[in-house]
């Protein structure tokens, strides 16, 4: 059998096994893991020798898949602990963003955590502790009501707050990294209650160190 047919095949059959559902939307899509692990077959047979194409494809595919499965599996564990906690999760190109809504995490113009937030961030830290090979960006954020000094600060204690919260949870402390961007980056439009709600966040992003 031609080899190259042989490394099409493997990234194909890997597409096929990567494909999963979505729980929230019901769309059928292809994990992280399973392109990366296709691209890694393909690069595989390209760089491999004409009589060994089909090896070059299967030890491409592991390693090419390696990084996207460690993602896609810390996001299901992360998905299924919190679900229904108001905290979304979103995976990007580069890793996981949880966003913590400021009404569930934080008394309004505070920075001392809601003790009803500490199941959440518990779970949040039992997974990073698991999947340690991680940074984690953790960043505050506010919607334009009020001095931007004040909104500034605001955010920046709110994300010191939750880093060392997960730290005393017993995630290394060199992993957590975290910063205050006042109203700078808005999600939504700060012209409506909503809006601004949704402005008032933290987010943590997990990230390739």
């Amino acid at each position: 059998m031609n080899k190259w047919f042989c490394s099409a095949a493997v990234g194909a059959s890997l597409m096929l096994a990567g494909c999963t559902t979505d729980p929230y939307t019901g769309e059928q899509k292809v994990s992280k893991a399973a392109m990366g692990a296709t691209a890694g077959a393909l690069l595989g047979a390209a760089v491999s020798s004409k009589d060994d194409r089909a090896k070059g494809a299967v030890i491409g595919a592991a390693v090419g898949g390696g990084a996207g499965y460690y993602f896609d599996r810390q996001e299901q564990i992360l998905r299924q602990k919190l679900q229904g906690t108001g905290v979304s999760v979103t995976r990007t190109e580069t890793g996981i963003i949880l966003n913590m809504p400021g009404n569930i995490s934080f008394p309004s113009g505070q920075y001392a955590i809601l003790p009803s937030f500490y199941d959440v961030l518990n779970s949040v830290s039992l997974v990073l502790k698991e999947f340690d090979k991680t940074a984690v960006k953790v960043t505050g954020h506010t919607d334009s009501t009020g001095g931007f000094e004040m909104n500034q600060t605001l955010s920046e204690n709110r994300a010191k707050s939750v880093a060392d919260y997960l730290g005393s949870q017993g995630v290394a402390r060199t992993r957590l990294h975290s910063y205050g961007y006042g109203p700078r980056y808005p999600i939504a439009s700060n012209d409506s209650p909503d809006g601004r709600a949704a402005n008032r966040r933290v987010e943590l992003e997990i990230l390739n160190p």
